[in-house]
């Protein structure tokens, strides 16, 4: 009797202790245990380099993926968000989950709220004033500068080039400058891995037809066989490799270099200051 009595206690302190380690570990993803820790901001700076820089940039100020420095971020502005997003990534988006794009290795809960812990410690928490006049760039933008023959804001405009609605958000005046100057300079070669979470969005391909024909337009999805693409007119091509005399890829834009001749700091700033201040909120 006195054996089974000390097996049930023993099998519930066991079962209280099972509970207790749960209990310890549920809460990983509910709050930052770093949070206003300078030397956790330092850690995950060193962090945020080796596994988060190649995509957001040296300081979080944006590149191939969005600016962190906003205190307001498209996908969540909290803590808890943003480890979400960090840990599991962001579906529809090339933000991949932790450890799997092939930069940096695997995080742990503790390194990944040290990098938020970073994050908060460079956030810019008052907007900055818009560089142009909102109004004016509206005017610009589905006027005389034809961005919306080619881009999307809000659900209205063309396919052939990036959706803009989050740019003014995601994006450093700085960066939205260099891609209308120089629209090629980011069109890297991407990464290869076979998990694709970085496709090579826009590229520039001209097929060569054995009538002579070519069409040129943007690559959206290819594999041994086929090539889809969308031509400078919006028509989508579903083409066979075997039905085709040649493929040429290249990473020049389709979009042309805006230079001051075309597009005048003023009014570039003009639109910059309408995207802004539609696409952030």
């Amino acid at each position: 009797m006195r054996r089974m009595q000390a097996l049930r206690l023993r099998t519930l302190e066991l079962a209280v202790l099972l509970v207790l380690l749960t209990s310890v570990n549920v809460p990983a993803a509910d709050r930052n245990p770093f949070a206003g820790d300078p030397k956790a901001a330092k850690a995950g700076e060193f962090e945020f380099r080796i596994n988060c820089a190649f995509c957001h940039g040296l300081g979080a100020r944006g590149g191939r993926g969005p600016d962190l420095t906003h205190a307001q971020k498209r996908h969540g502005s909290s803590d808890t968000d943003l480890f979400q997003n960090i840990s599991n990534g962001i579906p529809g988006t090339a933000m991949p989950a932790n450890g799997t794009n092939g930069q940096g290795v695997g995080m742990t809960d503790e390194e990944i709220w040290q990098i938020i812990t970073y994050l908060r410690s460079i956030e810019v928490k008052a907007p900055s004033q818009p560089i142009g006049n909102a109004i004016q760039g509206k005017q610009l933008f589905y006027g005389d500068a034809n961005c919306s023959l080619c881009h999307m804001f809000e659900g209205k405009g063309g396919r052939v080039g990036p959706d803009l609605t989050g740019a003014g958000a995601s994006r450093t005046v700085e960066a939205l400058i260099e891609s209308v100057r120089n629209p090629s300079q980011k069109l890297a070669w991407g990464l290869t891995e076979p998990t694709k979470e970085f496709a090579q969005e826009y590229e520039t391909v001209t097929v060569f037809m054995p009538d002579g024909k070519q069409i040129k337009g943007v690559a959206f999805n290819e594999d041994n066989f086929s090539l889809q693409m969308m031509d400078a007119n919006e028509k989508i091509h579903l083409l066979e490799k075997d039905k085709v005399s040649s493929i040429k890829k290249s990473r020049e834009s389709l979009m042309p270099v805006y230079d001051n001749t075309l597009l005048s700091d003023e009014d570039l700033h003009d639109i910059i200051a309408y995207l802004q201040g539609v696409g952030s909120k």
